[in-house]
């Protein structure tokens, strides 16, 4: 199972330990990160999406023309562009990287800020369309021929689609922890994300996405790739580290003093999930540490893993054992922390799965072989 990383790609120099109000993009920066992240071996890198963010399909073409190797992520909510339009800027992405386009869906898990661009739809229904919108994704990628389509949230006529993924098709994923996300990524995603949970809860929904891609007929070698995502907080120490983590904690809440904080909590399950968690205990199993989800709320992928390079190490690699294939690993300074992690993390990670025997092999994951390459079918 070989294991690949993923890193946040930000438009300029504000993070949340130092915020820049009002910054536009950067190109310097923006060229200087992406670049890093390229020579460092970072695998992919997701260009983030908000409706009061900068476009990423603009930023994910910057990226590609002034990188090499690492594969782009673009965020995506189903409700901003309609999906004939989606399979052309994607297509056309991939071609001008070189086939290195991925696509990351978000149903929504907040009503309020999907509102704000127009969508009025419920957590079910929106899951419900993203599963169309893939389906037609997909048709458009595959078919050579004029096609039409009627379902419950598209419909159009003899559409032909003559801008072509270069390998054929691009990468879907799909995240979330409800039943809806378990079952649309389950039957659909090539790679489902999940936010760092302990290792008990992490298995545990594993088991759900690969249930639900059975249920779904998918083949055990055909399951979704797991992506799992932390924010390591890294020092030569683990003493070091934890100094380091209790000062990065403070400056988080000192940052969001006064931001108002939803009175009945997050919507999105998988917010919700990380809460529980952070009531049970500040640190869970090695080194996973859940004041920074409490500081934010848990805004976002928030758990962090504090630690010394070999603790770090030892701490994703158990999640690797567990069958999670991609490791998100982002900081608070982002530039740095990524410099770091190609130094110390990155490197430590694959040869401590090259030592277990984990990497290029077949992998036994819930007693099914499942080969360290895979082939993808398409599906309508």
């Amino acid at each position: 199972m070989p294991v690949e990383f993923i890193s946040v790609t930000f438009p300029n120099g504000s993070n949340e330990l130092n915020p820049i109000p009002g910054a536009g993009v950067d190109p310097d920066f923006l060229v200087r990160y992406a670049r890093a992240l390229d020579d460092n071996d970072f695998n992919y890198t997701l260009i983030p999406y908000h409706s009061g963010s900068f476009d990423p399909f603009t930023l994910g073409a910057a990226v590609a023309t002034v990188t090499k190797k690492i594969k782009i992520i673009i965020a995506l909510r189903p409700n901003t562009m309609y999906p004939t339009v989606a399979a052309k800027q994607l297509a056309t992405l991939d071609q001008i990287s070189g086939g290195r386009a991925v696509v990351h869906f978000i149903a929504g898990g907040d009503d309020a800020e999907q509102q704000r661009e127009g969508d009025f739809l419920n957590k079910e229904e929106r899951y419900a369309r993203q599963e169309e919108y893939i389906k037609i994704l997909r048709r458009a990628w595959q078919s050579s021929e004029p096609f039409d389509w009627e379902g419950k949230y598209y419909t159009f006529k003899d559409f032909r689609n003559l801008v072509k993924p270069v390998n054929g098709t691009i990468p879907v994923s799909v995240g979330g922890s409800s039943p809806e996300a378990y079952r649309v990524g389950g039957a659909l995603g090539d790679i489902f994300g999940l936010w760092g949970e302990p290792l008990k809860e992490t298995k545990e929904q594993i088991d759900k996405i690969y249930a639900a891609a059975d249920a779904a007929g998918r083949a055990p070698n055909d399951r979704p790739k797991i992506w799992v995502t932390f924010r390591p907080i890294l020092a030569e120490t683990d003493d070091l580290a934890w100094a380091k983590a209790h000062r990065t904690l403070e400056t988080l809440r000192a940052n969001r003093a006064g931001v108002p904080v939803p009175k009945n909590g997050p919507q999105n399950v998988g917010s919700q999930r990380l809460l529980d968690i952070a009531s049970r205990g500040e640190v869970q199993d090695r080194a996973l540490w859940y004041p920074t989800v409490t500081a934010t709320g848990a805004r976002g992928a928030s758990t962090a893993l504090v630690g010394s390079p070999q603790t770090l190490v030892d701490s994703i690699v158990d999640y690797v054992e567990l069958g999670c294939e991609l490791i998100s690993i982002r900081g608070y300074d982002n530039y740095n922390d990524a410099l770091d992690y190609g130094r110390y993390i990155i490197p430590g990670v694959r040869q401590a799965v090259k030592e277990k025997g984990l990497d290029g092999r077949e992998d036994e994951v819930n007693g099914n072989e499942r080969p360290a390459k895979r082939a993808r079918a398409l599906r309508d």
